[in-house]
C-alpha cells in the first residue's frame, strides 16, 4: 500500500486544523478537495481515519499515526528547501517578506519600492499580518516583528527600539490638562482593563469607552474623539490630530527585529534585504523613538 503525498498532506492538516475549511485555508484548496482525497485514502486505507462530527472531523488514532509520519516528511522537505534556498547566491527568484500592516503603511512602503528598483529580478511577495508566521515551514523567508523576546529558534537582528505615548484630540488633551481629576475617556485593547499606569498618574479617573482588537481601528475612534489610546510614536508622527496627552512621557516598547531561520543565512536575495532594513531603520531610527519637535 502507498499513499499519494497530498492525501498524506491533507491528512495532516486536517488533523491539524479540525475542520474541511481549516485545512483548505493551510493548503491552498478547495474544501471539497480536501474532502475528496481524505475519501481516496480511507478507500484505500478500507476504514475511517475520522469520525465526522457537527464540529468538525476527530481523528482517529491511523488518522494520527499517518500525520506524525507526515509532520516528519514534511519537516525534511521544509529543510532540504531552506538549505537550498540559502545556498542561493543569485539576486533573482522569490524571497517572501513578513510585517505587521501599520509598519508597511507607516514606513516600509519607500522601502519596499526602493528595493524593487534596486533589484528587479527579485520576486518579492509581502505578507502583511500581525500574526506569526513559521519560518520553519516556510511560510516567509524574513519576518519583521515587535517583540520583547522574539525567539531562540530564529536569527535574529535587532533593527531598533521603540517608545509608545499616550494621544488623543486637542479638546480632550486641553479638557484633561485642565482638570486632571475628571473622568478621561479612552480607547484601549480588548485584553486590557485600563489605561497604561503612566497615564493614571497624571489622570486618575478614567472610563474605557470601547474596547478594539485592531490597532487601525482604535486611531480611527481616538480620532473621532472617542477617547485617548496609547500607540507607538511612529504611528502618532503622520496623525496630526491626535496631540500627546499632557504630563504623560513616551514609554519604552517592544523592539523592532528581522528574524530568518539560521537555514537563509547564506542567502544572497535575504541578505540585501536584510541590509536595506538595517540601513532603513538606522536612518529613522528617531522616528520611534522620540516625539516630533511640533508635538
Amino acid at each position: 500500500m502507498q499513499f499519494n503525498w497530498d492525501d498524506m498532506r491533507t491528512i495532516l492538516a486536517l488533523v491539524r486544523g479540525g475542520t474541511l475549511a481549516a485545512a483548505a485555508d493551510d493548503l491552498s484548496v478547495t474544501y471539497t478537495t480536501v474532502a475528496r482525497r481524505v475519501q481516496r485514502a480511507e478507500e484505500q486505507l478500507g476504514r475511517a481515519l475520522f469520525e465526522r462530527r457537527p464540529e468538525g472531523y476527530l481523528p482517529m488514532q491511523e488518522a494520527c499515526d499517518l500525520a506524525a509520519a507526515a509532520a516528519r516528511m514534511e519537516a525534511e522537505e521544509h529543510q532540504i528547501m531552506r538549505q537550498l534556498t540559502g545556498r542561493d547566491q543569485s539576486l533573482s527568484g522569490p524571497l517572501v517578506l513578513t510585517a505587521p500592516q501599520l509598519l508597511i503603511q507607516s514606513h516600509l512602503a519607500p522601502l519596499i519600492t526602493g528595493f524593487c528598483d534596486q533589484y528587479p529580478d527579485i520576486e518579492l511577495t509581502v505578507r502583511a499580518t500581525n500574526e506569526i508566521l513559521d519560518l520553519t515551514r516556510r511560510e516567509a523567508d524574513l519576518a519583521i516583528r515587535i517583540s520583547a523576546s522574539p525567539g531562540d529558534t530564529l536569527v535574529g537582528h535587532r533593527l531598533c527600539d521603540q517608545r509608545n505615548g499616550c494621544f488623543a484630540t486637542p479638546p480632550l488633551a486641553a479638557a484633561a490638562a485642565a482638570d486632571p481629576q475628571a473622568v478621561l475617556n479612552w480607547v484601549v485593547y480588548t485584553a486590557y482593563d485600563s489605561p497604561p499606569q503612566s497615564a493614571q498618574k497624571h489622570y486618575p479617573n478614567f472610563h474605557i469607552r470601547a474596547r478594539f482588537d485592531d490597532m487601525s481601528s482604535m486611531v480611527a475612534a481616538a480620532r473621532a474623539g472617542l477617547g485617548a489610546l496609547r500607540m507607538p510614536l511612529f504611528l502618532a508622527r503622520d496623525l496630526p490630530d491626535l496631540v500627546p496627552l499632557p504630563q504623560v512621557a513616551p514609554q519604552d516598547y517592544a523592539p523592532i527585529w528581522v528574524l530568518s531561520h539560521r537555514d537563509l543565512l547564506q542567502s544572497k536575495k535575504a541578505q540585501v534585504l536584510k541590509d536595506a532594513l538595517r540601513r532603513y531603520f538606522r536612518a529613522h531610527q528617531s522616528e520611534f523613538f522620540d516625539l516630533p519637535a511640533q508635538m
